[in-house]
């Protein structure tokens, strides 16, 4: 250790004092040298006091302890998340939210009502010479949902989480029952779990206060294995792997590939255009089929507040890519199976009156070829509804829904109905 210049010289002084021979000490050189040593004792004392102020600063307030306090107490702390609406989980870098809404319909058919579903099933709509019924008014709080979300940055961008439920199961006999949306994890492209089809166009489906919206356009939640390449500037592509089977079963339960679909998308100021493929599977006991389908959808702008949209779907033997299909039917005595060639199409226009108030108005039709055990010929629905917004996170909507039915026999199903909504978002 280095010691400083004014230490070695008292000492040296010390020392010198100590060994000078007694004859030669006169009295005032001994006061001299008495004074000296005085002088140094003092600059070495003020150093020590320098040296400690510069180790640890003196702090009678306190504020040093306060300070690693507050440091402490920051780390867990809630603070906002990177999710819009969400908090940072304390001590962590992972970003939460929880959401989901409250929601009831009052529902009062004009006409004779569905019999599988409190929605619009347009499939299933009883024929007018049926003779049930017309008439029938019904509430229920079945669309309630609530999720869960989160997000961790990486070094390569955020890995993302999912989960969401409701209580509305299709059918008569499913009612109150929890039921699994969606539940997925993303990162970097990929994504695995459970979530909407990739053949589905969410962006160019009209809004409808119908939990079950507009015949002809595929909706499906499937679970998948998706990557997705995204250049703001080029386009987006998807490649996706999807579990095969569909809401029937049947055919599609022992299937040896899973549903194969490609999508690209590409965005403009004035809009944007998609353009999807499907590839799939059927299985008999005597026999496996390949079927496609195809898809394109877009969106015009016509004003800030004015919005056109539509998408056109063809799809062969599958019931749940194409809402309304007829899908397939299998032969029980030879196993043989024959697929519908059914095509959709869906448009709508979509209004902005207010920030409180906008409306759509929605037409959807599904057309079969070939007769099945749903031997649907057309399906056709029109919507048109208002929603209002009277104060944050409370919407009203109301709307009124027609639909027709033929079969291949030339008989027709008529839906007419009012469906008034409340949700309650948080």
């Amino acid at each position: 250790m280095r010691m400083h210049p004014t230490l070695i010289a008292a000492a040296v002084a010390t020392l010198f004092v100590g060994t000078m021979p007694a004859q030669a000490q006169t009295s005032k050189e001994l006061d001299e040298l008495r004074q000296e040593i005085k002088r140094l004792r003092e600059e070495v004392n003020e150093l020590k006091k320098g040296k400690a102020a510069e180790a640890k600063p003196a702090d009678a307030s306190g504020w040093g302890d306060r300070i690693e306090q507050l440091e402490i107490k920051s780390k867990d702390a809630v603070v906002a998340g990177d999710i819009p609406g969400g908090f940072r989980l304390p001590g962590s870098e992972t970003s939460v939210r929880f959401y989901g809404y409250a929601e009831a319909h009052l529902i009062h058919d004009l006409k004779i009502p569905t019999p599988s579903d409190n929605f619009t099933d347009l499939t299933f709509q009883p024929l007018d010479n049926s003779g049930l019924q017309k008439g029938k008014t019904k509430l229920t709080a079945q669309t309630s949902r609530f999720g869960f979300e989160s997000s961790t940055p990486t070094s390569v961008g955020t890995f993302n989480t999912k989960l969401e439920m409701d209580f509305y199961s299709y059918g008569s006999g499913n009612r109150n029952r929890l039921r699994l949306r969606h539940a997925y994890g993303e990162y970097a492209g990929w994504l695995v779990g459970q979530t909407w089809s990739t053949f589905m166009d969410l962006d160019d489906l009209p809004e409808t206060v119908d939990f079950n919206g507009p015949i002809g356009a595929p909706f499906s939640r499937r679970t998948m294995i998706r990557y997705t390449y995204n250049d703001p500037k080029l386009a987006k592509f998807t490649f996706a792997l999807e579990d095969p089977e569909d809401q029937f079963g049947g055919g599609s339960a022992n299937e040896r590939l899973p549903q194969v679909v490609a999508r690209f998308d590409k965005s403009f100021d004035w809009g944007a255009i998609n353009v999807r493929a499907l590839a799939h599977e059927k299985r008999s006991f005597a026999q496996s089929k390949r079927g496609f389908g195809v898809g394109v959808g877009g969106s015009y702008k016509l004003t800030d507040k004015d919005l056109l949209m539509g998408q056109y779907t063809r799809v062969d033997g599958d019931v749940d890519q194409l809402y309304g299909s007829n899908g397939y039917a299998i032969d029980g005595t030879t196993g043989e199976i024959t697929f519908d060639k059914n095509q959709g199409l869906v448009l709508g226009y979509a209004k902005t009156f207010s920030d409180q108030l906008r409306g759509t108005v929605a037409f959807g039709m599904n057309r079969g070829k070939t007769a099945q055990a749903v031997d649907n010929r057309r399906l056709q629905q029109l919507f048109v509804n208002v929603i209002y917004s009277p104060i944050k996170n409370v919407e009203l909507g109301a709307e009124y829904i027609h639909g027709t039915r033929k079969t291949f026999s030339d008989e027709t199903g008529t839906m007419s109905r009012f469906d008034l909504m409340g949700r309650y978002s948080f």
